[in-house]
Protein backbone atom coordinates (compact mmCIF):
# COMPACT_ATOMS: atom_id res chain seq x y z
CA UNK A 1 0.00 0.00 0.00
CA UNK A 2 1.01 3.32 -1.11
CA UNK A 3 0.57 7.16 0.31
CA UNK A 4 0.91 10.10 -1.68
CA UNK A 5 1.51 13.58 0.79
CA UNK A 6 3.14 16.91 0.44
CA UNK A 7 7.34 16.31 0.30
CA UNK A 8 8.83 17.02 3.58
CA UNK A 9 12.85 18.13 4.54
CA UNK A 10 13.38 14.56 5.32
CA UNK A 11 12.82 13.89 1.98
CA UNK A 12 15.46 15.71 -0.29
CA UNK A 13 17.87 12.43 0.39
CA UNK A 14 15.25 10.11 -1.48
CA UNK A 15 14.41 12.45 -4.09
CA UNK A 16 17.99 12.74 -4.67
CA UNK A 17 18.13 9.06 -5.20
CA UNK A 18 15.31 8.38 -7.62
CA UNK A 19 16.89 11.36 -9.71
CA UNK A 20 20.17 10.07 -9.83
CA UNK A 21 18.62 7.22 -12.11
CA UNK A 22 18.22 7.70 -15.98
CA UNK A 23 14.91 9.54 -16.67
CA UNK A 24 14.52 10.49 -20.67
CA UNK A 25 11.31 11.04 -20.39
CA UNK A 26 10.91 13.40 -17.59
CA UNK A 27 12.40 16.94 -18.34
CA UNK A 28 10.25 18.88 -15.48
CA UNK A 29 12.16 17.18 -12.70
CA UNK A 30 15.27 18.95 -10.66
CA UNK A 31 18.04 16.50 -11.09
CA UNK A 32 20.58 17.99 -8.56
CA UNK A 33 20.54 17.91 -4.83
CA UNK A 34 20.39 22.02 -4.83
CA UNK A 35 17.16 22.14 -7.39
CA UNK A 36 15.51 19.15 -5.50
CA UNK A 37 15.82 21.30 -2.18
CA UNK A 38 14.82 24.67 -3.62
CA UNK A 39 11.96 22.43 -5.13
CA UNK A 40 11.35 21.11 -1.68
CA UNK A 41 11.46 24.19 0.25
CA UNK A 42 9.07 26.03 -2.22
CA UNK A 43 6.49 23.60 -2.08
CA UNK A 44 6.71 23.75 1.55
CA UNK A 45 5.77 27.66 1.86
CA UNK A 46 3.21 27.07 -0.93
CA UNK A 47 0.99 23.92 1.16
CA UNK A 48 1.86 26.47 4.13
CA UNK A 49 0.75 29.85 2.29
CA UNK A 50 -2.62 31.13 2.79
CA UNK A 51 -4.24 31.83 -0.94
CA UNK A 52 -6.93 33.94 -2.16
CA UNK A 53 -5.59 33.41 -6.19
CA UNK A 54 -3.34 31.16 -7.67
CA UNK A 55 0.22 32.92 -8.25
CA UNK A 56 3.90 31.58 -7.91
CA UNK A 57 2.93 28.61 -5.53
CA UNK A 58 4.15 25.06 -6.62
CA UNK A 59 2.91 21.84 -4.63
CA UNK A 60 5.44 18.76 -5.13
CA UNK A 61 4.29 15.53 -3.74
CA UNK A 62 5.83 12.02 -2.95
CA UNK A 63 4.79 8.53 -2.69
CA UNK A 64 6.00 6.83 -0.18
CA UNK A 65 5.56 3.03 0.62
CA UNK A 66 3.31 2.78 4.26
CA UNK A 67 5.09 -0.57 5.06
CA UNK A 68 8.98 0.63 5.16
CA UNK A 69 8.64 4.75 4.55
CA UNK A 70 10.38 4.36 1.47
CA UNK A 71 9.80 6.76 -1.44
CA UNK A 72 8.85 5.47 -4.62
CA UNK A 73 7.92 8.24 -6.59
CA UNK A 74 6.89 12.02 -7.13
CA UNK A 75 4.77 14.37 -9.15
CA UNK A 76 3.75 17.84 -8.74
CA UNK A 77 1.53 20.73 -9.78
CA UNK A 78 1.91 24.85 -10.09
CA UNK A 79 -0.35 27.20 -9.55
CA UNK A 80 0.25 29.36 -12.04
CA UNK A 81 2.83 28.09 -15.13
CA UNK A 82 5.85 30.21 -15.35
CA UNK A 83 6.51 30.31 -12.15
CA UNK A 84 6.64 34.61 -11.88
CA UNK A 85 7.48 34.55 -15.32
CA UNK A 86 6.01 33.95 -18.93
CA UNK A 87 6.13 29.78 -20.16
CA UNK A 88 6.49 29.51 -23.66
CA UNK A 89 5.70 27.20 -26.14
CA UNK A 90 5.11 26.61 -29.93
CA UNK A 91 1.69 27.02 -31.20
CA UNK A 92 0.94 24.86 -34.55
CA UNK A 93 -0.32 27.43 -36.74
CA UNK A 94 -1.46 27.24 -40.46
CA UNK A 95 -0.68 30.34 -42.41
CA UNK A 96 -2.40 31.27 -45.51
CA UNK A 97 -0.04 32.27 -48.62
CA UNK A 98 -1.60 34.19 -51.25
CA UNK A 99 -0.18 35.71 -54.77
CA UNK A 100 -2.24 37.08 -56.91
CA UNK A 101 -0.47 37.89 -59.65
CA UNK A 102 0.19 34.16 -59.61
CA UNK A 103 -3.23 33.24 -58.92
CA UNK A 104 -1.66 30.87 -56.09
CA UNK A 105 -3.46 30.45 -52.64
CA UNK A 106 -2.13 27.56 -49.81
CA UNK A 107 -1.76 26.87 -46.40
CA UNK A 108 1.71 26.10 -44.59
CA UNK A 109 2.54 24.43 -41.34
CA UNK A 110 4.14 26.96 -39.15
CA UNK A 111 5.40 26.97 -34.92
CA UNK A 112 4.91 30.27 -33.50
CA UNK A 113 6.50 30.99 -30.03
CA UNK A 114 4.02 32.15 -27.66
CA UNK A 115 2.33 32.54 -24.00
CA UNK A 116 -0.72 31.44 -23.75
CA UNK A 117 -0.55 28.91 -21.25
CA UNK A 118 1.26 31.39 -18.91
CA UNK A 119 -2.01 31.58 -16.45
CA UNK A 120 -2.94 27.86 -16.70
CA UNK A 121 -2.32 25.19 -13.79
CA UNK A 122 0.77 22.88 -14.90
CA UNK A 123 1.08 19.43 -13.75
CA UNK A 124 4.77 18.42 -14.25
CA UNK A 125 7.64 15.81 -12.96
CA UNK A 126 6.21 12.83 -12.39
CA UNK A 127 7.79 9.98 -11.98
CA UNK A 128 7.55 6.25 -10.29
CA UNK A 129 10.12 3.87 -9.81
CA UNK A 130 9.97 1.00 -12.04
CA UNK A 131 7.58 2.62 -14.34
CA UNK A 132 6.96 -0.64 -16.83
CA UNK A 133 5.70 -2.88 -13.55
CA UNK A 134 3.66 0.64 -12.15
CA UNK A 135 0.32 -0.37 -10.95
CA UNK A 136 -2.25 1.79 -8.92
CA UNK A 137 -0.06 3.62 -6.64
CA UNK A 138 1.01 5.21 -10.49
CA UNK A 139 -2.50 6.23 -11.03
CA UNK A 140 -2.52 7.52 -7.41
CA UNK A 141 0.68 9.67 -7.45
CA UNK A 142 -0.99 11.05 -10.96
CA UNK A 143 -4.66 11.79 -9.71
CA UNK A 144 -3.50 13.16 -6.21
CA UNK A 145 -2.44 16.36 -8.01
CA UNK A 146 -5.78 16.78 -9.14
CA UNK A 147 -7.74 15.64 -6.13
CA UNK A 148 -5.52 18.70 -4.27
CA UNK A 149 -6.65 20.99 -6.64
CA UNK A 150 -10.75 19.72 -5.83
CA UNK A 151 -10.06 19.80 -1.83
CA UNK A 152 -8.34 23.47 -2.29
CA UNK A 153 -9.86 24.88 -5.87
CA UNK A 154 -9.10 28.36 -4.80
CA UNK A 155 -5.27 27.66 -4.83
CA UNK A 156 -5.66 26.90 -8.19
CA UNK A 157 -7.06 28.23 -12.59
CA UNK A 158 -9.68 26.53 -14.16
CA UNK A 159 -7.77 25.19 -16.94
CA UNK A 160 -4.75 22.77 -16.75
CA UNK A 161 -2.24 21.43 -18.54
CA UNK A 162 0.65 18.76 -18.82
CA UNK A 163 4.04 18.98 -20.83
CA UNK A 164 5.37 15.72 -21.83
CA UNK A 165 8.62 14.46 -23.07
CA UNK A 166 8.98 14.28 -26.86
CA UNK A 167 11.22 11.96 -28.60
CA UNK A 168 14.97 11.40 -28.11
CA UNK A 169 18.06 8.98 -29.43
CA UNK A 170 19.88 6.34 -27.24
CA UNK A 171 22.32 9.12 -26.50
CA UNK A 172 19.87 11.51 -25.34
CA UNK A 173 19.78 13.94 -28.30
CA UNK A 174 16.54 15.60 -29.69
CA UNK A 175 15.94 15.21 -33.66
CA UNK A 176 13.60 18.53 -33.22
CA UNK A 177 15.78 20.20 -30.62
CA UNK A 178 18.64 19.57 -33.39
CA UNK A 179 16.86 21.07 -36.35
CA UNK A 180 15.51 24.45 -34.39
CA UNK A 181 16.83 25.26 -31.07
CA UNK A 182 20.12 24.14 -31.53
CA UNK A 183 20.89 26.48 -34.18
CA UNK A 184 19.99 29.22 -31.56
CA UNK A 185 21.19 28.21 -28.15
CA UNK A 186 24.83 27.20 -29.74
CA UNK A 187 24.34 23.69 -27.06
CA UNK A 188 23.07 20.26 -27.62
CA UNK A 189 19.79 19.19 -25.78
CA UNK A 190 20.92 17.65 -22.66
CA UNK A 191 23.37 20.62 -21.64
CA UNK A 192 20.56 23.22 -23.06
CA UNK A 193 18.15 21.27 -20.38
CA UNK A 194 20.37 21.57 -17.54
CA UNK A 195 20.83 25.62 -18.18
CA UNK A 196 17.52 25.99 -18.20
CA UNK A 197 16.94 23.02 -15.46
CA UNK A 198 13.63 22.05 -17.37
CA UNK A 199 11.78 25.59 -16.89
CA UNK A 200 10.53 26.95 -19.87
CA UNK A 201 9.96 30.39 -18.39
CA UNK A 202 13.76 31.94 -18.61
CA UNK A 203 14.32 34.96 -20.05
CA UNK A 204 17.02 33.14 -22.22
CA UNK A 205 14.64 31.67 -24.13
CA UNK A 206 13.01 34.45 -25.11
CA UNK A 207 16.29 35.87 -25.86
CA UNK A 208 17.07 33.38 -28.18
CA UNK A 209 14.18 31.56 -30.13
CA UNK A 210 13.13 32.93 -32.96
CA UNK A 211 10.06 35.72 -32.96
CA UNK A 212 9.25 34.84 -36.16
CA UNK A 213 7.23 31.93 -37.37
CA UNK A 214 9.23 28.69 -38.33
CA UNK A 215 7.94 26.91 -41.58
CA UNK A 216 7.58 23.19 -40.76
CA UNK A 217 8.12 22.18 -44.03
CA UNK A 218 11.69 23.56 -44.27
CA UNK A 219 13.00 21.45 -40.99
CA UNK A 220 13.96 17.99 -41.77
CA UNK A 221 12.09 14.69 -42.21
CA UNK A 222 13.49 12.89 -38.43
CA UNK A 223 12.09 16.55 -36.65
CA UNK A 224 8.75 16.94 -38.66
CA UNK A 225 8.03 13.11 -37.78
CA UNK A 226 9.19 13.77 -33.85
CA UNK A 227 6.24 16.89 -33.28
CA UNK A 228 3.80 15.53 -31.25
CA UNK A 229 5.10 12.67 -30.54
CA UNK A 230 6.16 11.33 -26.74
CA UNK A 231 9.29 9.64 -25.58
CA UNK A 232 8.36 5.85 -25.34
CA UNK A 233 9.33 6.61 -21.22
CA UNK A 234 6.81 8.37 -21.43
CA UNK A 235 3.71 6.62 -22.53
CA UNK A 236 2.18 5.17 -18.86
CA UNK A 237 2.09 8.91 -17.86
CA UNK A 238 0.18 10.14 -21.45
CA UNK A 239 -1.92 6.79 -20.71
CA UNK A 240 -3.23 7.88 -17.69
CA UNK A 241 -3.95 11.69 -18.27
CA UNK A 242 -5.90 10.63 -21.67
CA UNK A 243 -8.09 8.43 -18.85
CA UNK A 244 -8.27 11.57 -16.98
CA UNK A 245 -9.59 13.79 -19.80
CA UNK A 246 -6.91 15.54 -21.11
CA UNK A 247 -6.26 15.68 -24.72
CA UNK A 248 -3.34 16.68 -27.13
CA UNK A 249 -3.97 21.17 -28.53
CA UNK A 250 -2.27 23.10 -30.68
CA UNK A 251 1.04 23.44 -28.73
CA UNK A 252 3.53 21.49 -28.45
CA UNK A 253 7.18 21.98 -26.44
CA UNK A 254 9.74 24.38 -27.52
CA UNK A 255 12.97 22.44 -26.45
CA UNK A 256 12.18 18.65 -28.18
CA UNK A 257 8.94 18.97 -29.76
CA UNK A 258 6.36 16.74 -26.84
CA UNK A 259 2.71 17.16 -27.11
CA UNK A 260 1.20 19.13 -24.67
CA UNK A 261 -2.32 17.80 -23.12
CA UNK A 262 -4.69 20.55 -21.84
CA UNK A 263 -7.57 20.33 -20.70
CA UNK A 264 -10.77 22.59 -18.43
CA UNK A 265 -11.64 21.36 -15.19
CA UNK A 266 -14.93 20.56 -15.68
CA UNK A 267 -13.73 17.92 -18.79
CA UNK A 268 -11.19 15.94 -15.56
CA UNK A 269 -12.33 13.08 -13.84
CA UNK A 270 -10.85 14.12 -10.42
CA UNK A 271 -13.51 16.83 -10.64
CA UNK A 272 -16.53 15.37 -12.48
CA UNK A 273 -16.39 12.09 -11.02
CA UNK A 274 -15.24 12.63 -7.22
CA UNK A 275 -17.66 11.75 -4.35
CA UNK A 276 -17.34 13.31 -0.58
CA UNK A 277 -18.51 10.34 1.56
CA UNK A 278 -18.19 9.75 5.59
CA UNK A 279 -15.34 7.87 6.73
CA UNK A 280 -17.07 4.66 8.90
CA UNK A 281 -14.02 2.79 10.60
CA UNK A 282 -13.94 -1.08 9.56
CA UNK A 283 -14.38 -2.43 6.59
CA UNK A 284 -17.65 -2.62 5.36
CA UNK A 285 -18.57 -6.65 3.98
CA UNK A 286 -18.93 -6.02 0.30
CA UNK A 287 -22.46 -6.88 -0.52
CA UNK A 288 -21.84 -7.55 -4.53
CA UNK A 289 -18.30 -9.31 -4.47
CA UNK A 290 -17.23 -6.84 -7.23
CA UNK A 291 -15.18 -4.18 -5.75
CA UNK A 292 -14.11 -0.91 -7.48
CA UNK A 293 -10.66 0.91 -7.43
CA UNK A 294 -11.04 4.24 -5.23
CA UNK A 295 -8.17 7.51 -4.42
CA UNK A 296 -9.49 8.25 -1.64
CA UNK A 297 -7.92 11.82 -0.36
CA UNK A 298 -8.23 13.90 3.16
CA UNK A 299 -7.07 17.34 4.06
CA UNK A 300 -7.76 20.25 2.11
CA UNK A 301 -4.02 22.11 3.10
CA UNK A 302 -0.36 21.50 4.29
CA UNK A 303 -2.20 17.73 5.53
CA UNK A 304 -3.40 16.51 2.19
CA UNK A 305 -2.95 12.47 2.22
CA UNK A 306 -4.38 10.16 -0.76
CA UNK A 307 -4.34 6.47 -1.02
CA UNK A 308 -6.10 3.76 -2.64
CA UNK A 309 -9.07 1.25 -1.57
CA UNK A 310 -11.58 -1.25 -3.27
CA UNK A 311 -14.80 -1.73 -2.23
CA UNK A 312 -18.16 -1.31 -3.14
CA UNK A 313 -19.35 1.31 -5.66
CA UNK A 314 -19.94 4.34 -3.47
CA UNK A 315 -22.35 6.13 -5.92
CA UNK A 316 -25.73 4.48 -3.80
CA UNK A 317 -23.45 5.06 -0.28
CA UNK A 318 -23.13 8.01 1.68
CA UNK A 319 -20.08 6.15 3.98
CA UNK A 320 -16.96 4.51 3.13
CA UNK A 321 -15.77 1.94 5.99
CA UNK A 322 -12.08 2.41 5.93
CA UNK A 323 -9.19 -0.03 7.84
CA UNK A 324 -7.09 1.29 10.57
CA UNK A 325 -3.72 1.53 8.81
CA UNK A 326 -5.67 3.71 6.10
CA UNK A 327 -6.92 5.82 8.93
CA UNK A 328 -4.07 6.47 10.17
CA UNK A 329 -2.53 7.15 6.46
CA UNK A 330 -5.37 9.41 5.46
CA UNK A 331 -5.27 11.07 9.24
CA UNK A 332 -8.61 11.09 9.59
CA UNK A 333 -11.31 9.54 11.78
CA UNK A 334 -14.60 7.93 12.21
CA UNK A 335 -17.31 11.44 11.24
CA UNK A 336 -14.94 12.99 8.86
CA UNK A 337 -15.08 13.65 5.02
CA UNK A 338 -13.16 12.43 1.97
CA UNK A 339 -13.25 12.40 -1.33
CA UNK A 340 -13.25 9.58 -3.74
CA UNK A 341 -12.79 8.81 -7.29
CA UNK A 342 -12.56 6.05 -10.29
CA UNK A 343 -9.00 5.18 -10.46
Amino acid sequence: MYVVRPVEIADIAALEALAAVTMPGVHTLPKTREKIAASVERSIASFAAHVDIPSEESYLFVLESLLDKSIFGTAAIFASAGSNGTYFSFRNDVIQQVSRDLNISHSVHALTLCSELTAYSQLSGFYVRNMEQAGLEAALLSRARLLFAVLAPHRFGDRFFVPLAGITDANGQSPFWDALGRKFFQMDFLDAEKVIGGARNRTLIVELMPHYPVYVPLLPGDAQAAMGQIHPSGELAFNLLTEEGFEADDYIDIFDGGPILQAHKHALRSFTGSLTRRVVAGVTPSRTGLKVNYAVASGAERNFRAVTFACDALEAQDSIGLPADLLEALAVAEGDSVICVRI
